[in-house]
């Protein structure tokens, strides 16, 4: 079983002038205790769950690059883009760099977008829910394309690009890994049989049924079940001083015999650094064997 550090909250007592040292230490930390991959949110505005709009948020590919040059090992993505807020072919260009200039450390993270408040605010498309699936499965396409040596036209219903050359080419292979986000069983769960590497799925009584919809897709579409990573959302709370530790071991395990692969997730007052210490000193050995 491996662990994700997902960082979605940058409103930190240091503030504002602080933030670059502050994310310095925590990916530098979350690498050293251990943990396989961090990803942030692709979001512009911080998301009604977190706190008010108004909060600090970083952009994702800036955030990402800067990441890349302060560790070296740790992989890293977004959970997840929003399909409309880049054009492909520019995203596809935005993942390879990421991948090239991180020595091979870059994922797809993709979904089909959902902020209408954040879109409209700043003036970003945000088609009816449809198109936006539409537009995801022709990026994931074009994404795929720019990823191999074909470097022919696109035309699609909702992108036309003329040539998708990509130079220089991206370090993962065959590809970046791609992760779709999200647990609709009818289109995201058919998505990620068709074209990722990984799902990512919310936690609750239904994920053993959401398993058996990919399942199930995957048997549609020809595509080996076992092949794609299970990872599930998992908000880690170690308590000031571990005593929440077994219980998430315990939590994880479970999660573990359901086929999942990665508990990928928040970890509570992470700017103080010692969650991490304790997840890196107990949390890690404990489920390395999963």
């Amino acid at each position: 079983m491996q662990l994700g550090l997902h960082v979605s909250d940058f409103t930190w007592p240091g503030g504002p002038s602080r933030l670059a040292t502050d994310l310095t230490n925590i990916a530098q930390a979350a690498e050293t205790a251990g943990f396989d991959r961090l990803s942030v949110m692709d979001h512009l505005w911080q998301i009604q769950v977190m706190g008010p709009p108004e909060h600090e948020m970083l952009e994702a590919y800036t955030t990402l690059g800067y990441i890349a040059a302060k560790t070296s090992r740790i992989s890293l993505m977004t959970l997840v883009t929003g399909v409309v807020y880049r054009p492909p072919g520019l995203l596809a260009k935005m993942v390879t760099t990421l991948d090239v200039l991180s020595d091979g450390r870059a994922w797809l993270g993709i979904g089909a977008a959902w902020n209408e408040e954040e879109s409209r605010g700043l003036g970003l498309p945000f088609p009816p829910t449809a198109e936006r699936f539409e537009r995801l499965e022709e990026a994931l396409r074009i994404c795929l394309q720019m990823w191999s040596d074909d470097e022919s036209s696109f035309e699609g219903t909702h992108y036309q690009l003329g040539r998708t050359l990509n130079s220089p080419p991206n370090l993962s292979r065959p590809h970046p890994p791609i992760l779709i986000g999200g647990s609709g069983e009818r289109k995201t769960l058919r998505l990620v049989a068709q074209y990722a590497n990984a799902c990512n799925l919310f936690p609750g009584p239904d994920l053993e049924r959401k398993l058996d919809v990919l399942r199930s897709h995957c048997e549609q579409v020809g595509r080996n079940y076992d092949d794609i990573q299970k990872t599930v959302l998992y908000n880690f709370d170690v308590g000031r001083d571990g005593e929440n530790v077994e219980r998430i071991i315990d939590d994880i395990g479970r999660l573990a015999g359901l086929g999942f692969s990665v508990a990928h997730g928040r970890v509570i007052n992470v700017s103080s650094l010692r969650p991490l210490e304790i997840i890196g000193e107990r949390v890690v050995p404990a489920v390395a064997h999963l």
